[in-house]
């Protein structure tokens, strides 16, 4: 089959007015293969570069964020540990103070009914006490004070006699004075 050749003619636009410039075409310039080669090297080297840059910043993000949980999770654990601290001292306080004879038994107390609200007070520990004394009596005794209300003065001494054998020249001048008898040579 011959070949045919189609010819489109030129679309010509209405000029409404002169061209006064003329755009200029740009120059077709053509590289050398080791040159573009060389370029594409180049950027390749840069996508490399970028990528594991980008590769090492979510490492890194995932790394701090593996870090912040931990650490929640740390002061979560400390924040537990330190309220139960608080909530076990002032139950042993309350303890003494209901009569608990063993402060052992709190030990078998039920302790989710006490918490700490938010100004750090324990709430729940009477209770828990009035409870304790109810189902365990056992536990508790007469309430003890660790302090005395009545104080004994101590004991008079009966004076011991003065011997005057036994006694040292200054022991024997103390007791002329306190008697107001002079001793002759004394001082």
């Amino acid at each position: 089959m011959p070949e045919e050749t189609v010819v489109v003619p030129p679309v010509v636009a209405p000029v409404a007015a002169p061209v006064v410039a003329s755009v200029a075409a740009p120059e077709k310039t053509s590289f050398s293969l080791e040159y573009v080669q060389e370029l594409r090297a180049e950027s390749a080297k840069y996508r490399t570069t970028a990528k594991e840059s980008k590769d090492a910043a979510d490492a890194a993000a995932a790394k701090a964020l593996e870090a912040e949980a931990a650490a929640s999770a740390r002061v979560a654990t400390a924040d537990a540990k330190a309220n139960e601290r608080i909530i076990r001292a002032e139950l042993k306080a309350e303890a003494v103070k209901a009569g608990m004879v063993d402060l052992d038994g709190l030990k078998l107390a039920d302790l989710s009914a006490v918490k700490l609200d938010d100004k750090g007070e324990v709430v729940g520990a009477d209770a828990l006490m009035a409870a304790l004394k109810e189902s365990k009596p056992y536990l508790f005794g007469t309430p003890q004070s660790t302090t005395q209300t009545e104080t004994k003065p101590p004991k008079k001494e009966d004076p011991k006699p003065f011997n005057a054998k036994t006694a040292t020249p200054d022991e024997l001048h103390a007791e002329a004075k306190r008697l107001g008898v002079k001793v002759p040579g004394g001082r």
